[in-house]
């Protein structure tokens, strides 16, 4: 985890804690990552509302908050909670969010025979509004992505134009695409690459050639030695790569170009997977290019398609056919 477990619990404010009850939080984060396998970010975010629902406590106790406590905690408190970060302007993805983690702190307590109340499972979780990917056309995505004519562009660029091509042409996570390193991407013939994902899920995934050729002209630009085993895409200062960088690079895109503000970075990979099951892909191949872990997450892009996808239907089914 990039933060200390004092660093989330505390955040910028005080946030004195029972010394039983810090104890049991950090081994909870400590089963998150080692037995759940959660990324540190994951972990960062559980812990983080964790804190926010302990810095309520302490509040609405008076005092600073231990496992007693929780064991007297009831779901009016807990509604409280969810009611105050409602006020605060939080939203219904991540209150659900929120909620998850503390249903899962307080059921790991439970199976550790450390506290047993079950206040927080009977709070329902908000209610998500259903949404669908916006990915770009077809035509919009290849001018995002377009290399650009040899010699007209600085290392900036082509480093970001990479960047976007991983994500189009690969399907891969921001996070992912900069996780590569040399030894990792997709080099000198070397067209799958080996991507860890969302909770440590591994996935092989295919590249293109004019991936790979995008990659090679951002490395023959950068004015910075590239180590094997390092972060391949580098800042204008030689550090690892903000994923904000990209972000913003995206922004000035949309403006040059005229996109719509959905045009995201991760908008590249919801055009990915769109413009692929347009094509007529299969959606479990789609799936394991995505490195989704149920095919649910992956059937809303059918959504998205739908008309083509009630075409096909038209065409094959046998009582669609004129006698």
């Amino acid at each position: 985890m990039t933060e200390t477990l004092d660093d989330i619990l505390t955040g910028d404010a005080e946030l004195p804690l029972g010394n039983d009850l810090r104890e049991a939080v950090a081994g909870w984060l400590s089963h998150l990552g080692s037995e759940r396998g959660q990324s540190a970010a994951t972990q960062e975010a559980y812990a983080r509302d964790v804190r926010q629902f302990l810095g309520f406590l302490k509040r609405h106790l008076g005092h600073p908050p231990c496992l007693s406590d929780l064991a007297q905690l009831n779901a009016k408190t807990v509604r409280a909670f969810l009611s105050h970060r409602r006020k605060a302007g939080a939203i219904s993805r991540s209150l659900s969010r929120t909620l998850s983690a503390l249903r899962m702190f307080f059921r790991w307590l439970e199976r550790e025979e450390t506290v047993k109340n079950r206040a927080v499972l009977q709070i329902a979780l908000p209610k998500i509004p259903h949404s669908v990917p916006k990915p770009l056309n077809i035509k919009a995505a290849a001018a995002v992505v377009s290399p650009g004519m040899p010699g007209e562009l600085d290392w900036i660029t082509a480093r970001d134009r990479a960047v976007m091509m991983l994500l189009y042409g690969c399907g891969l996570r921001i996070s992912e695409a900069l996780s590569l390193t040399p030894r990792t991407a997709p080099l000198a013939g070397r067209d799958v690459m080996h991507i860890t994902g969302k909770g440590g899920k591994e996935r092989m995934v295919p590249a293109l050639a004019i991936v790979s050729a995008a990659i090679e002209g951002y490395m023959r630009l950068c004015p910075y030695a590239l180590d094997a085993d390092k972060p391949l895409f580098l800042g204008a200062r030689g550090g690892p790569l903000s994923p904000r960088l990209i972000q913003l690079a995206m922004e000035k895109l949309r403006a040059d170009l005229g996109l719509p503000d959905t045009a995201t970075p991760h908008a590249l990979r919801h055009s990915f997977a769109t413009h692929l099951l347009s094509a007529g892909a299969d959606l479990r191949q789609i799936q394991e290019l995505l490195g989704h872990a149920s095919l649910s997450t992956t059937q809303i892009y059918t959504e998205v398609d739908r008309d083509r996808l009630l075409s096909v239907y038209d065409a094959a089914h046998p009582r669609a056919r004129a006698n």
